[in-house]
């Protein structure tokens, strides 16, 4: 058991719980610095393991004190390391923001994504900064079942569902909840916001995507946005009860 810093770069929802992932101060050849995806050795993460001792639940841009035990890789997801969440809770160190936040996600964004959107993934995570990027949210008034999506391109890599009018799903719990915020405030149902009226509205001068695969479901890994990073940062709210 060891003590390690990870820089938190996604806090996501999933149906059993939560997830998040960053990295570690350790060099990656294509991701520059090694991620690390926390899980447990039994069952999913949930909100509780992700607040501190103060009742704070962790977000993206703070740097966190966890004890990883363990490497537990199983391909694709090869980031996962088995921590304890009973005895040794996130203990918050610092956040970055700022210039500083800005500079380390232009120097961070991945060499070789075709290594994890590619047709045999051999990880699991990475930062990419798209060339473009449109977004749409939508809350069905009858079952509340709430979607948030981004479709974004890259110029040396074509992935079809990213690219695709529909995008890929958003589990990154502060955009989801800034998407609620959106919806309330033109009080309607969908909400679709091509690249020009997305960057004009967060506002933001570039926006980096980190992207993950879920776990296997019908037979393959699945790409989702679980971290969106925006120069500059945007503001969101997170309620833990409603992500």
């Amino acid at each position: 058991m060891a003590e390690h810093e990870l820089l938190i770069m996604a806090v996501t929802q999933m149906l059993s719980g939560v997830c998040t992932a960053g990295f570690i101060h350790q060099a990656h050849p294509t991701s520059h610095l090694a991620w690390v995806r926390p899980v447990k050795e039994f069952g999913p993460l949930l909100p509780g393991d992700l607040t501190d001792a103060a009742g704070r639940f962790v977000e993206i841009g703070d740097v966190v004190a966890l004890d990883l035990h363990r490497p537990r890789p199983l391909p694709p997801h090869a980031e996962d390391w088995i921590c304890d969440f009973i005895y040794h809770r996130p203990r918050l160190l610092r956040q970055l923001t700022g210039e500083r936040r800005a500079c380390f996600l232009a120097d961070h964004v991945d060499r070789a994504p075709a290594e994890v959107l590619g047709s045999e993934p051999t990880r699991s995570l990475c930062l990419l900064r798209p060339d473009w990027v449109s977004a749409s949210f939508s809350l069905d008034p009858y079952s509340g079942k709430y979607d948030a999506r981004l479709s974004f391109q890259l110029a040396d890599l074509d992935h079809g569902a990213a690219g695709a009018p529909r995008g890929l799903p958003v589990t990154d719990v502060k955009w989801r909840a800034l998407g609620r915020r959106w919806l309330g405030e033109d009080g309607g149902n969908r909400l679709a916001l091509d690249g020009d009226a997305l960057a004009e509205r967060l506002p933001a001068a570039e926006v980096y995507l980190a992207v993950g695969l879920s776990r296997s479901y019908q037979g393959r890994e699945w790409p989702l946005v679980i971290g969106v990073h925006t120069v500059p940062d945007y503001q969101a709210a997170v309620d833990v009860e409603n992500l």
